[in-house]
């Protein structure tokens, strides 16, 4: 009797392991919680890539805005650069957070693939990243006037997740007065 027990725990071990496995294979990687949704966005205090005006909370103020996560050392933000430069020629406003990055290799970056970005601010140790509850880059965070997170978008924002996602989110904050 005790020999056969010792025989299927590690079966049930492995079965519920497997499970486990097999249910995180149907999860949307994109769908990663926030505890930041509802919460004002933190505050900080950090330089721009730019310049070394420093930058506040209080420069994400007065209109809804994406917070777009990003690195030259991202693959995937290269993709998504083009979408968010259209983005911004269309009158979408977007402020950049420069995610653990050497900053001459972002404005070298900006300079070639173009500056979508609002403020763009530098986050060379990861600190505002660490509060916001970054996994990588990108990473996009969806902020209403008052400086309240929305939303969280994790991963490459193309067009199909602006069309029917981002976009539609953000254009209802846009006409919220």
């Amino acid at each position: 009797m005790r020999r056969r027990l010792l025989l299927c725990l590690p079966l049930l071990a492995f079965l519920v392991l497997a499970g486990f496995l097999f249910r995180g294979l149907y999860r949307d990687p994109q769908a990663l919680p926030s505890a930041l949704v509802g919460q004002p966005f933190p505050a900080f205090s950090l330089p721009g890539v730019q310049d070394d005006r420093l930058f506040t909370r209080q420069d994400l103020l007065g209109r809804p805005a994406l917070v777009n996560v990003w690195g030259t050392w991202c693959v995937a933000c290269r993709d998504e650069h083009p979408l968010l430069t259209r983005l911004k020629a269309e009158g979408v406003v977007i402020h950049g957070i420069n995610y653990k990055d050497d900053n001459a290799s972002a404005r070298r970056w900006l300079a070639e693939f173009h500056d979508p970005y609002q403020l763009d601010i530098r986050d060379d140790e990861g600190r505002l990243g660490l509060d916001l509850g970054v996994y990588g880059a990108p990473e996009t965070f969806l902020v209403d006037a008052r400086g309240v997170v929305r939303y969280r978008h994790v991963g490459v924002i193309d067009q199909r997740v602006w069309d029917a996602d981002l976009g539609p989110r953000y254009r209802a904050l846009v006409a919220t007065p």
